[in-house]
């Protein structure tokens, strides 16, 4: 083991995913990818943090479809020594009443003044760990709930125990991104217990710890909250305080990670504002305050778009409020730049086998986890009026993509579903549903359509950042007023609606969804190219110069790190 040296963080941000970049595939999606955005704002403005997360050897898992569009799932193997750095440094957790040692392995995250914000990994695949645990840091939301529980231990408690291990003593704040990372609370406890030379924990031990926790819940859905039965954490972790301090612990007679980080944290919030009050309203019992998503804008602006920025708005990743000053920036570069993005997108996808697509058709792009409350579906409702709507107005171009989860076997349906649509389709109607959807292809697919298209069933969307990065690369949504762009919308200016009433009705949300493409969107794109590109600069001044990393992290420094 080498020495440990005494390392400084203000923050610890707990994530059981994180995507620090497209070659390390420990991410499934949208948690993941803002994690990742999080700690590069870190380091752009010189916070002193560190990311925790899980190692993930396996990733989500690679998703290829058959000749049906049947979802197989696969392993996503990658290269750790080639990515990752050994720190040699180990920890220790007990579980099942079995000892369980964690190793670390280091990723640091530089900005472009070399700043640098070390995210750690954690391990469990050691020689003389036993073979059942060896695997518990393999896969991401792999295996059943004991496998999850088991996870969560490695990931808190273990996770508190290693930055302790790497030399991290006066860590001020422990933010926890989700449920997943709550038991972190349980060593924070037994620290202040020690401390006070006492074997238990006490009610003022919570009132310290509650002091140094801060907790983000990214979901409106309740299978989006991990819980427990008390039988199976008892055997578990063993801790007497799940009965002698139920009113902490325990919700409905389960180990809630949501209700458990709520109680242990000073600050609580959602990740948009509609989110933040649909969040109180499931938990009444706790001021929930809102801190709307953002995304990295280096990340997730594509390099047509960052030469035009370089030359009409000189400083604009050092503070990105300075895009609003794109309204200056000539619709016809505006359009040039899109142009260059989409054309990129279309050769990527030719060399993928995916071709005949054309840089002059009107290009919808949506890309969502594929489950149920995302209606993928809505689009195509009616077939026969989408027919007619590309008939009359022009041509249309539809890439979906998306993932579902291995248990979520309605989600693969809804896959499988449109992936034979195209079979059904005129000519005037290309469809493509792209595999493995993955950093690159988001950044890719986020810039080069024309149109970002989101339909979640309100009020459930959390917030969305898919159509933030979309914002940056001058493309317009097409969106549901739930999430974020209840905030970001401005009818034909930044974008258009999809009318909701009665949380969702089918029906009606699909006809608004074929109103606004006859009526308001295919006419400017095909008709009045100008005043097309003139929203999609509104998009950059208003949403992207809002809705990135850089705003979100301040309002965190501000409301919650050093309160």
């Amino acid at each position: 083991m080498h020495k440990i040296q005494s390392a400084q963080a203000d923050v610890a941000y707990f994530s059981m995913e994180i995507a620090v970049e497209p070659a390390i595939p420990t991410y499934s999606g949208g948690l993941g990818i803002l994690a990742g955005d999080f700690l590069r704002s870190a380091a752009d403005q010189e916070i002193s943090m560190v990311g925790v997360t899980l190692l993930h050897r396996r990733g989500y898992f690679r998703q290829r479809l058959d000749d049906d569009g049947r979802q197989i799932e696969e392993p996503e193997n990658w290269n750790v020594l080639a990515h990752l750095e050994d720190t040699h440094q180990y920890a220790h957790v007990d579980i099942r009443g079995h000892p369980v040692t964690l190793a670390a392995w280091k990723y640091e995250i530089e900005s472009r003044n070399h700043f640098k914000v070390p995210v750690y990994f954690l391990d469990t695949l050691l020689p003389h760990n036993e073979p059942w645990t060896q695997t518990l840091t393999d896969n991401l939301y792999g295996g059943d709930s004991l496998y999850r529980l088991c996870q969560e231990v490695v990931l808190g408690i273990g996770g508190v125990r290693m930055l302790r291990s790497l030399g991290y003593r006066d860590i001020g704040r422990f933010h926890m991104n989700e449920g997943h990372s709550s038991l972190l609370v349980l060593e924070l406890l037994d620290e202040q217990a020690r401390a006070a030379s006492r074997g238990s924990v006490t009610h003022e031990d919570v009132e310290q710890i509650r002091r140094q926790c801060i907790f983000t819940t990214h979901t409106s859905v309740e299978s989006g909250h991990d819980k427990f039965p008390l039988e199976m954490v008892d055997a578990v972790i063993n801790r007497s305080e799940l009965y002698s301090m139920k009113e902490i612990f325990c919700c409905e007679g389960l180990l809630n990670m949501t209700f458990l980080g709520f109680n242990l944290s000073h600050f609580i919030n959602g990740v948009a504002k509609r989110h933040g009050e649909i969040s109180h309203q499931i938990f009444p019992r706790y001021p929930i305050e809102s801190i709307t998503n953002g995304v990295h804008a280096h990340t997730w602006t594509a390099a047509p778009f960052q030469e035009l920025f370089d030359q009409f708005i000189p400083g604009w990743r050092e503070d990105n409020f300075s895009l609003r000053s794109a309204l200056k920036i000539p619709t016809r570069l505006i359009w040039k730049a899109h142009q260059q993005a989409k054309l990129a997108l279309i050769k990527t996808l030719r060399y993928r086998g995916k071709v005949g697509l054309n840089e002059d058709v009107f290009t919808i792009g949506f890309a969502r986890r594929a489950t149920a409350y995302k209606r993928a579906h809505l689009l195509f409702q009616d077939l026969g009026r989408l027919q007619a709507i590309a008939s009359e107005q022009g041509s249309l171009q539809l890439l979906f993509a998306g993932k579902a989860h291995p248990q979520d076997w309605a989600g693969k349906e809804i896959i499988q579903n449109i992936f034979q649509l195209n079979e059904k389709l005129p000519s005037e109607i290309h469809l493509v549903y792209l595999e493995n959807y993955d950093f690159d292809l988001a950044k890719l697919l986020t810039s080069g359509v024309d149109l970002w298209l989101n339909t979640p069933q309100p009020p459930l969307e959390a917030s969305g950042t898919s159509g933030m990065k979309a914002a940056f690369n001058g493309v317009p949504s097409l969106s549901v007023l739930d999430g974020w762009w209840l905030e970001g919308h401005i009818e034909g200016i930044t974008g258009w609606a999809i009318a909701s009433e009665n949380e969702g009705d089918v029906k009606k949300d699909a006809h608004s969804l074929y109103r606004q493409l006859q009526e308001n969107i295919l006419p400017l794109f095909y008709f009045q190219r100008e005043q097309y590109a003139e929203i999609m600069r509104h998009c950059i001044a208003l949403n992207g110069s809002f809705f990135n990393s850089q705003r979100m992290l301040q309002q965190y420094i501000a409301k919650a790190y050093y309160q």
